[in-house]
């Protein structure tokens, strides 16, 4: 049995999901294996002699699409008349043309600056210069946009691969899957099908956990469902959240023989019974799974406990793979979230909260200690309680784990000066807190639930015990006006000092997401459910803020924020776990003041 997790993810550490289903065929007794394909797809492409294949394909590439420009464009046809690989052709032309323009010298560097670059990333001393590391991030950057010009419309970085003509809907993937022009993981998988073969699985898991690994992930499906007799199995987070979509379309089964859905500890053991004869498919749960051109969706069933499952493994990972000098492990101490109200989210759909026995979480600290050397932890709870918090922090210290780690969490009034004393003497260097606004008409819509005149005086309380405040904050929620927005521009700005960091974005509307329940009461007009079949999201028009409005807006948050903010470092850092070894390294203080004057 194979576990393969495929491009494109950020390839700083190994993915949690499909470690624990490791832990839990290996507990059981399968012979069981996994790939990480997402990393080993960056090892190649981050390369001297693949980055010069790629300067050699974009001018050929050039050449050629000149010539076939010349043949289709027509500047009075309308940009619909065009089909889809005209526009695929035009699309990429005009990148190209612009690049080439540029006539930037520095690309043509890139090449052997790669090799150095990758050094930094990796090595304890330079990574944490921030001068060497910001500089080493400008080559890889330069290096995925040249691989993205060569296979364009796609557009790799480090943390995305995206496609802007493809739709999510069947038809449009599957163009883009067997459309050898844009798509690198063909040939990127030549190689990597022939070792699966070689292994002869009898199941081949893939895990999809968002959309930016639908076109790699479904590829590599493809594949191995074409050369192999293996049992092709699609899980992940991304597929379980449109499954009514799927099992209108038996067509995807030229993809793969089943999809799992939701929490797959217990399925893929009931998976594996299957795939060695003990049960017949119909009995394997939450699965969707294709015979005969239908589709066909088993009964779910009630998911495993954390207290019951296996302990993570990192048998089959090797660890120095990873673009980083020190694993960051995703851990996780409860699944789903304890207050579950916000009307803006759906990020635990499919999950039945339950928290992990904190003595169980110290015995896993140990095993991960001893047997990978981690020590490093991201909690990827959607969020950590106080009280949690606290007694977790306790038990670290009571059986002298050196450990350090960065949690999610809600600005709960239980969060007081104990807490954080007792977590920050445990490993805790930053919390990544749901600040969400500055508006209080908006917190109170979006139900979030915490004391909103109190908020603040938490994030003092963290930073007096050495704890880094991360903010996430959003605009575009349905009833926010420009107005609401510029309130929270003027919370960031306002609370600079604790507010030490923050990750902006723009609200999309999950289609679980409690607010798309109940439209009226927050005042979207009009919802567009069925543009995409495959779309985890809804498009909607609501009487807040329009594109123009939301536009001005991020613009203003730039300007304004940077005035307070000036050149921070933790913007040059981009990624959580970055920073928190930052922190780690170097403190609170000295990543907070430290400012960035590249060039000068």
């Amino acid at each position: 049995m194979l576990l393969i997790f495929p491009p494109q993810w950020t390839p700083i550490s190994p993915h949690y999901a499909i470690c624990a289903l490791m832990g839990q065929l290996k507990n059981a007794g399968y012979n069981a294996k996994f790939m990480d394909l997402n990393v080993e797809f960056y090892k190649k492409i981050l390369t001297k002699d693949y980055l010069q294949f790629i300067q050699t394909k974009i001018q050929k590439d050039y050449v050629t699409l000149f010539l076939n420009i010349k043949k289709i464009y027509d500047k009075n046809k309308k940009e619909s008349k065009y089909t889809l690989d005209e526009k695929a052709k035009l699309y990429k032309f005009n990148k190209m043309k612009q690049f080439v323009s540029k006539g930037d010298t520095y690309y043509n560097m890139v090449p052997d600056l790669i090799p150095l670059a990758l050094n930094v990333i990796k090595d304890e001393d330079r990574f944490y210069t921030p001068e060497h590391l910001v500089y080493a991030l400008k080559a890889v950057d330069c290096a995925l946009e040249m691989v993205s010009l060569a296979y364009a419309p796609n557009n790799i970085g480090f943390e995305y691969c995206h496609n802007p003509l493809m739709e999510y809907n069947f038809e449009s993937i599957k163009h883009f899957v067997f459309d050898s022009e844009s798509n690198i993981f063909w040939q990127f998988y030549s190689k990597k099908n022939e070792e699966i073969k070689a292994q002869k699985p009898s199941l081949v898991a893939i895990s999809l956990n968002s959309s930016s690994q639908i076109i790699a992930g479904l590829t590599l499906a493809y594949l191995v469902k074409k050369h192999t007799k293996a049992h092709v199995n699609i899980g992940g987070n991304f597929f379980g959240r449109i499954k009514e979509a799927l099992i209108k379309r038996p067509e995807f089964s030229i993809f793969c023989d089943s999809i799992s859905i939701e929490e797959g500890e217990g399925p893929i053991l009931e998976l594996a019974k299957f795939i060695n004869g003990e049960i017949k498919i119909d009995k394997v749960p939450n699965l969707i799974y294709f015979k005969n051109k239908k589709a066909f969706e088993n009964e779910k069933m009630c998911p495993i406990r954390l207290n019951d499952m296996a302990n993570v493994n990192l048998d089959d990972c090797n660890l120095d793979d990873y673009f980083t000098p020190k694993i960051v492990m995703p851990y996780q101490t409860s699944r789903g979230c304890y207050w579950g109200k916000c009307t803006f989210c759906d990020q635990d759909f499919g999950m039945e909260y339950n928290v992990k026995d904190i003595k169980k979480v110290i015995n896993e600290f140990k095993e991960l200690k001893e047997k990978y050397n981690v020590d490093c932890f991201e909690f990827i709870d959607e969020s950590v309680s106080p009280v949690y918090l606290k007694e977790l922090s306790k038990q670290i210290l009571d059986n002298n784990l050196k450990t350090s780690f960065f949690i999610d969490a809600r600005l709960e009034n239980q969060f007081d000066n104990e807490v954080f004393k007792i977590a920050s003497k445990a490993g805790l260097k930053m919390i990544m807190w749901g600040v969400e606004s500055g508006s209080k008409k908006i917190m109170d819509s979006i139900n979030k639930g915490v004391d909103f005149n109190k908020r603040f005086d938490i994030l003092k309380m963290a930073n007096k015990n050495n704890i880094w405040n991360f903010a996430f904050i959003f605009f575009g929620y349905p009833l926010e006006t420009q107005d609401d927005a510029r309130e929270t521009i003027k919370m960031l700005c306002d609370n600079h000092e604790i507010i030490n960091s923050y990750g902006r974005s723009i609200f999309t509307m999950g289609r679980h997401a409690k607010i798309a329940q109940e439209p009226d009461k927050f005042g979207i007009t009009k919802l567009y459910e069925a543009k995409d079949e495959f779309s985890p999201n809804i498009e909607f028009d609501c009487i807040g803020m329009n594109k123009e409005q939301m536009n001005q807006i991020i613009a203003e948050c730039m300007e304004q924020c940077r005035k307070y903010y000036q050149d921070p470092l933790w913007m040059y850092l981009r990624y959580r776990e970055w920073l928190f070894l930052y922190i780690k390294k170097h403190g609170l203080e000295w990543v907070k003041k430290h400012k960035l004057k590249l060039g000068e």
